[in-house]
């Protein structure tokens, strides 16, 4: 892509747009303990809000790639993020749990599309070697509103009432759609794109276990993240600041963890990069399991959680090597992976938690999912060896 004298600015749009995304999606997880109480369910029930959204992901990532594969970015970035908005200020406004469970599925469907193009507009305006940067700068939105958006929505939450917590993230995301409109550059409709044709990303063996891998593997993370506040408030005296003082380290975690990520897949390359992150995750859910009880170790875990949530930079630079012209695809449904995961982890440590088997469980339940996630990692690497895809970086030393 063309280097633009705007291009800073609409990155910045973009990276608000993500902030709204990450605000609202991880903020629903702080929320989860105060929306249960006040809508009289159980803190597992209140986790198919949160599945729910991944759901959504995952069914409207493939399905605003082909919707969008034809229109101009700009208009196509602006036109999701704005949707996103208003499904997020319906699910503050609107009364009921199966309400609040439909208006999240339904926030839900602009994610991966417009997290997937953005990330791909960034990382094609940097060189080829680069491109692990151009996907970070993107994520930074996601990681900062995990510092200062998640923190406040919870903040909100605990003093004038939960839905301030979706009602934030749905204005910004209305804000950032006007900025996008203004600041991206005008580029115009790809003549050779074909929409149905991207689904045949969907049948690379290479993208499937590139996905694969994000889909278990970060299942462990999102088991333990989703049960973290309700952990916390019933297993510790831990003051009220606590709460937006974990959700805070862990977007410090998560945007050390993006950047040390992008350094480490440059230097280490792909694959061997990603075994380090997912080893790391593991350990991190080891010991977020056995903090339980102490509000100080965790937080403390919050922030090791959020270091391991660079994972997601390797893997989407892999899916760029791999997807060949269905990259817009490729793009969102990495999202929708983490996504799947996101629904997977709450939903398998929820089941820990219904049986009775304690606070603790969600970690055990996220070292499983690690575990697994490594063996998919090495099914990717062992396929990519066969077929010949391995960069130089991750070719086997001699």
């Amino acid at each position: 892509m063309t280097r633009q004298p705007n291009l800073k600015w609409a990155i910045l749009s973009l990276a608000l747009g993500a902030f709204a995304i990450g605000t609202s999606e991880f903020a629903a997880m702080g929320l989860l303990p105060w929306f249960a109480a006040d809508l009289g369910i159980t803190d597992p029930q209140g986790g198919h809000v949160i599945s729910a959204y991944a759901l959504g992901v995952v069914v409207g990532a493939p399905l605003t790639s082909i919707l969008g594969a034809r229109l101009p970015r700009r208009r196509y970035l602006a036109a999701l993020i704005a949707i996103y908005g208003v499904f997020n200020l319906l699910a503050a406004a609107l009364p009921g749990f199966h309400t609040l469970v439909a208006t999240r599925f339904l926030a839900g469907l602009p994610h991966g599309g417009f997290l997937g193009v953005a990330m791909l507009f960034a990382a094609d305006s940097l060189p080829r070697e680069q491109r692990a940067k151009g996907v970070t700068y993107v994520l930074l939105g996601l990681t900062v509103a995990n510092i200062a958006g998640v923190p406040l929505a919870g903040a909100l939450g605990q003093g004038i009432g939960w839905r301030w917590g979706f009602a934030l993230p749905g204005l910004i995301a209305l804000v950032a759609s006007v900025l996008i409109l203004k600041l991206a550059p005008r580029v115009g409709v790809d003549p050779n794109a074909r929409p149905f044709e991207e689904l045949k990303a969907l049948r690379n063996p290479s993208v499937i276990l590139t996905l694969l891998v994000g889909a278990i593997g970060f299942g462990g993370l999102f088991a333990v993240y989703a049960y973290l506040s309700a952990a916390m408030l019933a297993t510790t005296q831990a003051p009220s600041w606590a709460v937006p003082l974990a959700l805070s380290a862990f977007g410090i975690g998560g945007t050390l963890g993006s950047i040390g990520a992008a350094r480490l897949t440059i230097r280490l390359g792909i694959f061997r990069a990603a075994f380090v992150l997912m080893v790391f995750m593991a350990a991190t859910q080891a010991f977020a399991s056995y903090a339980v009880g102490s509000w100080q170790l965790m937080v403390a875990s919050s922030f090791l959680l959020g270091l391991g949530s660079g994972m997601v930079v390797p893997l989407q630079t892999r899916l760029m090597d791999v997807a060949g012209r269905a990259q817009s695809m490729a793009a969102a449904m990495n999202h929708a992976a983490f996504n799947a995961a996101n629904a997977l982890g709450p939903w398998l440590a929820g089941l820990a938690l219904a049986a009775g088997w304690g606070w603790r469980s969600s970690g055990l339940v996220g070292v499983a999912l690690s575990a697994a996630g490594l063996v998919a990692l090495w099914l990717t690497w062992r396929h990519a060896r066969l077929e010949g895809s391995l960069v130089k970086q991750d070719a086997p030393r001699s």
